[in-house]
């Protein structure tokens, strides 16, 4: 099993599939899960209650919270945010959980912003600095705040 987990990432998992890079000042739960092949680049955290599927590429940045899955061959740009609380507040003692899913060789452009609750479909593509706050039908292009419909992906 050949894993790449840089000397200065502190990896609480062993859930890791063969041929994984986690690079420098990763912080990974011990809970979280993740598939083959995938490329977790440096300054990205991942909470216990995550799936990471087989072939994705995380680029730096980014938190991966709990409620959070991420399909096969999904790319998640630099500074993507995630929110899983749509009420936030410090304490939150009637915290939801709010479970997002990114289907397969879906991908999130720099600077995107996802509210929880929310599934973008397979093969799309959320462009650069949007704000996502419904779900995103398959193969479709959404930009803007809010994000909006911008036309089908082509083949």
């Amino acid at each position: 099993m050949a894993i790449n987990i840089h000397q200065l990432a502190e990896v609480q998992t062993d859930q890791i599939g063969d041929h994984t890079s986690i690079w420098q000042f990763c912080v990974i739960l011990k809970g979280a899960q993740i598939g083959n092949n995938c490329n977790i680049n440096c300054n990205v955290f991942i909470e216990n209650q995550v799936v990471i599927g087989n072939n994705v590429t995380i680029k730096p940045g980014v938190q991966i919270w709990d409620g959070i899955t991420l399909e096969d061959d999904v790319f998640i740009g630099p500074n993507v945010t995630f929110a899983n609380d749509h009420f936030p507040k410090s304490q939150n003692k009637d915290f939801i959980l709010r479970k997002t899913l990114v289907k397969k060789g879906a991908s999130i452009g720099a600077n995107a912003t996802i509210l929880g609750g929310i599934t973008i479909g397979e093969n799309s593509l959320i462009g650069a600095g949007s704000v996502v706050t419904k779900d995103i039908p398959a193969n479709e292009i959404w930009v803007g705040n809010p994000a909006k419909f911008l036309r089908k992906q082509h083949d």
